[in-house]
């Protein structure tokens, strides 16, 4: 029986296999594969632009940004609407058809790069034959996209810190090259094994000039404790990553008698100093993406997504539903701006104003804030903290929540660590931990949270620091082990960035992803240590054997 649409992006992916006929994330076949061709089209743009750089012509930076935006918009729970997708994949043949009159010599484009339509039906058929299993051998198909959703991190990284006016077109060049070279039939599984290091390393370029987009724009983040109870006027609520949008809602609605609360990976947000002026940003309301349903019903008030982490909405809560940016749902209104344009939220805003207060679901607060500036102004207490024995080890545990049961298994894990031992963390994995009372060491936390999962290369500049103070030729030789939660693209590339610092041993679950061939985890597993999670009393055992020795 001929499958409906295949993707095996996430870790949640059907069986552990794929998704053939819905996606668990609730993607509909007609997007899936509305999906895959977009992709298909911006591998086309692609090479276009390699070609015209060929040529020594100026690629426009708009350009560089159009295939930046249709990768993410293709990444999990971003867009779900297909009527906004497939206006994607005309822009871009349009855009393919115009970029290509300018080529001066005869190029060898590909199919990708030249095929026209302006037909529902033709773009439904074409889809179908251009997704993940056009490509036959196994392995190579693995690595191809291993890749991509590496190159789809890299381009989410890109987009935050394009919108707050930052550029690295070396970054643009290497992701439209790495497009076009997944798409050659001729690369051998030893050269597309090369070009997956080298999308860690411009992953770690990627995620370095999103870092100074955020702190030269909002400051360096501070140790801050965040309430996460609510207050009794009527609040709006902004979840995904982008900061931009949250400035531009935070300015407009200054001394509206609204407050704004953050959800899951905008937690962060209020660790930067900029933010902190703003006396109607109160708090985070409730956890991680996947508690949506339940969260954003009780919160009352007008939600507005940001990014990627969508959870189709029930319709009792649907008409409170905004998107921009990349993110999108059907029947939900999508706020619209590009980059470098201002954004209207005066609906929300009304909106929000004849709403009720949100109901209280938790009070206390959490402590964040501890980027690699903080932890580096601790360093000497860090150090003398080591030397002493009073901390043991740190664990490495940043990544992406999930809603499978198996992710309970994080917060016995964390449980379960010696009290000698510290939690490095980013991204929302973190809140299957951050709310625990695991107490701190010499005033330490035991939970030191870095930020969003774009964040995480603090926590590699962290574990670079360290290995400089303590005088070490090798990473590996660190105090650290990486014990890391993965769900999407995102964390994708945060795993293939520290495999290009040359971390090894590094453990992923709840299970490995189903996109990796058996050939190509048995050369992450030889070349990287690379290895699964087993139960938590098996590898409490595993990483601290000679500490119980």
């Amino acid at each position: 029986m001929e499958n409906a649409m295949f993707c095996y992006q996430c870790q949640e992916t059907a069986g552990c296999s794929g998704c053939t006929k819905i996606g668990v994330c609730g993607k509909k076949a007609e997007v899936s594969n509305i999906q895959d061709l977009l992709r298909y089209v911006t591998i086309g743009l692609s090479e276009v632009t390699m070609a015209l750089r060929q040529e020594g012509k100026v690629v426009d930076a708009a350009v560089n940004h159009v295939v930046s935006s249709n990768l993410f918009t293709t990444i999990t729970n971003a867009n779900f609407d297909d009527a906004v997708i497939s206006a994607c994949v005309k822009e871009t043949m349009a855009l393919n058809k115009n970029l290509a009159a300018q080529l001066s010599e005869i190029h060898n484009l590909s199919d990708a790069a030249t095929w026209q339509s302006n037909s529902h039906e033709e773009m439904a058929e074409k889809a179908k034959t251009v997704g993940v299993l056009a490509t036959t051998n196994e392995d190579i198909r693995s690595l191809r996209e291993l890749i991509v959703y590496g190159l789809k991190g890299i381009a989410a990284y890109l987009k935050h810190a394009n919108v707050l006016g930052f550029e690295k077109e070396e970054i643009d060049i290497f992701l439209q090259e790495a497009l076009t070279k997944i798409h050659d039939d001729r690369l051998s599984v030893d050269e597309l094994i090369a070009l997956t290091m080298e999308t860690g390393k411009f992953g770690v370029a990627g995620m370095a000039v999103l870092n100074e987009a955020n702190t030269t724009t909002y400051g360096d983040p501070e140790i801050t404790k965040v309430d996460i109870g609510v207050g009794d006027k009527p609040g709006i609520l902004i979840s995904g990553h982008d900061l931009k949008d949250l400035e531009m809602l935070l300015q407009q609605t200054e001394n509206q008698g609204v407050d704004v609360y953050t959800h899951s990976e905008m937690l962060p947000a209020h660790y930067y100093p900029a933010f902190k002026k703003y006396k109607h940003f109160v708090g985070n309301y409730g956890n991680a993406w996947w508690k949506q349903k339940e969260e954003f019903e009780s919160f009352n008030g007008p939600i507005l997504m940001t990014t990627n982490c969508i959870v189709p909405p029930k319709d009792s809560y649907k008409d409170r539903i905004y998107t921009t940016g990349a993110a999108g749902f059907p029947g939900c209104t999508h706020i619209a701006g590009g980059i470098g344009e201002a954004k209207d939220f005066s609906a929300i805003i009304k909106q929000a104003k004849g709403c009720a207060a949100p109901k209280q679901i938790e009070t206390g607060s959490i402590v964040g804030g501890f980027a690699y500036n903080q932890v580096i102004a601790l360093a000497d207490k860090v150090v003398a903290a080591v030397k002493s024995g009073a901390i043991k080890k740190f664990v490495v545990m940043a990544g992406c929540d999930g809603r499978m049961k198996s992710r309970d298994y994080y917060a016995e894990f964390a449980k379960a660590l010696p009290q000698d031992t510290v939690i490095l963390t980013a991204g929302c994995a973190k809140y299957r931990y951050n709310k625990l009372e695991l107490g701190d060491i010499g005033g330490i936390p035991r939970v030191l949270d870095a930020g969003q999962c774009n964040d995480s290369y603090s926590l590699a500049l962290i574990a670079l620091k360290l290995k400089e103070v303590f005088g070490l030729d090798d990473i590996n030789d660190l105090p650290i082990i990486y014990n890391i939660a993965w769900y999407e693209q995102k964390a994708v590339i945060v795993l293939l960035a520290l495999l290009s610092l040359g971390v090894k041993n590094i453990h992923l679950g709840p299970t490995l992803p189903a996109f990796l061939s058996p050939t190509v985890v048995d050369v992450l597993v030889k070349n990287f240590g690379i290895a699964g999670i087993g139960t938590v009393e098996e590898d409490i055992k595993l990483f601290f054997a000679e500490q119980s020795a």
